[in-house]
């Protein structure tokens, strides 16, 4: 399923740095990384009582610099007792999106969809959705529907192993074997349900570099778009991992080039040097494409 270019434009999310929304140093080193979106969290990264703090620092950081990426807020839960505070303070600070802990319905969606809407949020804010419990993988089609509405705002979805592996007892094996069909799961929903987005899981060993790149590897193969990280020295090896290969990046502007052909106007299927090319290719090759040339904008300003 292609993604729409309307309501879900083309995004890279190659490399999704979380960074603690309480820590200055970490706020400002932002501005000078490669990574393609950061996650200032609000939520497993500030302690209770910091909270208030945290929300204050982050208002003020983004109004006096803001990094050249995609900026997502992870708020706490709306019924924690913080949430309506935190998306408070998110609209104030303007993210591109706003990144849901625990979603575990569509209910969650659309209370936070509601209260944005209510408070006059720009509808180029999006919502993105961690699944990371065992409701939400299982509810994980349910909740992708969201991102078919203009109105539900959902965009991508993250996954935490974290999380599910502690709530269901499955061990951190390298490989993470019994771990795939939920991983898998999980994609298939958000690319069935809505053209969604959807961003690898932590590796929790940044020292461990061959592990993950390993895992990286492991992600691409299995249709993510990128992994969430923990430690800006994962940016790099990230990028590189879920970036577009030059040879695929050839194929896509041939197939873009041949559709665009007069002879091939209104054409469902052509032939492209002696191989079938469907209309699903090109909306595929469009998106790698584009995929592409953000990403050598991207280098350029660096």
């Amino acid at each position: 399923m292609s993604k729409s270019t309307e309501h879900h434009p083309v995004r890279l999310r190659r490399s999704v740095l979380c960074v603690p929304a309480d820590n200055a140093r970490a706020l400002a080193k932002v501005a000078e990384l490669a990574t393609d979106a950061a996650i200032f969290d609000l939520e497993d990264a500030v302690a209770p009582e910091r909270k208030a703090e945290a929300r204050a620092a982050l208002v003020r950081h983004l109004s006096e610099s803001r990094p050249d990426c995609e900026i997502v807020i992870r708020i706490n839960a709306i019924g924690s007792g913080f949430g309506q505070e935190d998306l408070a303070a998110a609209l104030a600070a303007g993210p591109d999106a706003i990144l849901l802990p625990k979603v575990e319905s569509p209910a969650d969606i659309q209370a936070a969809a509601d209260w944005l809407t209510e408070n006059d949020a720009p509808e180029t804010l999006r919502l993105w959705a961690m699944i990371e419990t065992p409701r939400g993988v299982i509810n994980a089609p349910v909740i992708a529907e969201a991102g078919r509405t203009f109105g539900g705002r959902l965009d991508c979805f993250v996954v935490g192993l974290n999380d599910l592996r502690k709530d269901t007892g499955v061990p951190d094996r390298p490989g993470r074997p019994y771990l795939i069909p939920w991983l898998m799961q999980i994609l298939l929903a958000a690319r069935g349900g809505g053209g969604l987005d959807v961003i690898d899981a932590v590796f929790n060993d940044f020292r461990d570099a061959d592990g993950f790149d390993e895992e990286c590897r492991q992600g691409r193969d299995m249709g993510y778009d990128g992994k969430m990280l923990i430690h800006p020295a994962q940016i790099g090896p990230a990028n590189e991992r879920f970036g577009v290969e030059q040879i695929a990046v050839d194929e896509a502007r041939a197939i873009i080039a041949a559709f665009s052909a007069p002879e091939n106007a209104g054409k469902g299927v052509i032939n492209l040097n002696g191989r079938m090319v469907e209309r699903l290719h090109l909306d595929q090759a469009v998106t790698l494409a584009a995929k592409a040339d953000l990403i050598e904008q991207r280098k350029t300003r660096s």
